[in-house]
């Protein structure tokens, strides 16, 4: 796929405003995100939704990153590209993920790697989400704001993006390939507007209608 600039200009400043470093953090550190959800979503949220205890207000349990390549059947070191941006932009090694079946018109034979995928809890789930919604998102151009639509109905939420130079972990004259990525945020939430407002609470910027 030919390379096209899709982020603003300010691509070699935005590494720095990148938030959660790989830099040793203390013992006591909290993740910004992870101390803004006890202490503001919690209550803003028992407040909305009347839950009577701050464990039953929702949380996003885990997120997951995954790209699909299916020219990697072709050239698979654009799938080790991927990988290795996809390292990149979490700070933890991904896994390949693998066709589960043959598919003899575009030469596919089954078990052989077509994507990478990631799974992030804990710490680095907090500091890439703080990272998405300070950074990442906000560099794409014309962008406004995420589709409120791509709920699975059990609490999950899934944003396509369109190119991985949003992350300016990326740099534009390095990348083999422009690719997008499907990133799933998984909560405990049981309803599509729990998840939404849990969602929003923490920074997403969902369209308005």
């Amino acid at each position: 796929m030919m390379k096209s600039k899709s982020v603003t200009k300010q691509a070699a400043k935005e590494k720095e405003k990148a938030v959660g470093s790989s830099a040793v953090k203390p013992k006591d550190y909290i993740p910004r995100i992870k101390a803004m959800y006890h202490e503001q979503v919690i209550p803003a949220m028992m407040k909305e939704f009347g839950y009577k205890n701050p464990m039953q207000v929702p949380r996003v349990e885990r997120i997951v990153l995954n790209i699909g390549m299916g020219e990697a059947v072709q050239n698979v070191k654009l799938l080790e590209s991927a990988a290795a941006e996809l390292e990149q932009i979490t700070g933890q090694k991904p896994v390949l993920t693998r066709s589960k079946k043959a598919i003899a018109g575009f030469k596919l034979r089954e078990g052989i790697p077509i994507g990478a995928k990631v799974t992030l809890r804990g710490a680095r789930m907090h500091e890439f989400l703080d990272r998405l919604v300070s950074v990442a998102l906000p560099r794409i151009r014309d962008f406004r704001g995420i589709s409120p639509k791509a709920f699975d109905g059990r609490g999950n939420y899934t944003l396509g993006l369109k190119e991985q130079l949003a992350f300016p972990e990326i740099k534009y004259d390095d990348v083999a390939s422009i690719h997008g990525m499907d990133i799933t945020f998984v909560t405990t939430a049981q309803r599509n507007d729990e998840a939404k407002s849990l969602l929003a609470h923490l920074g997403m910027p969902f369209r308005k209608p």
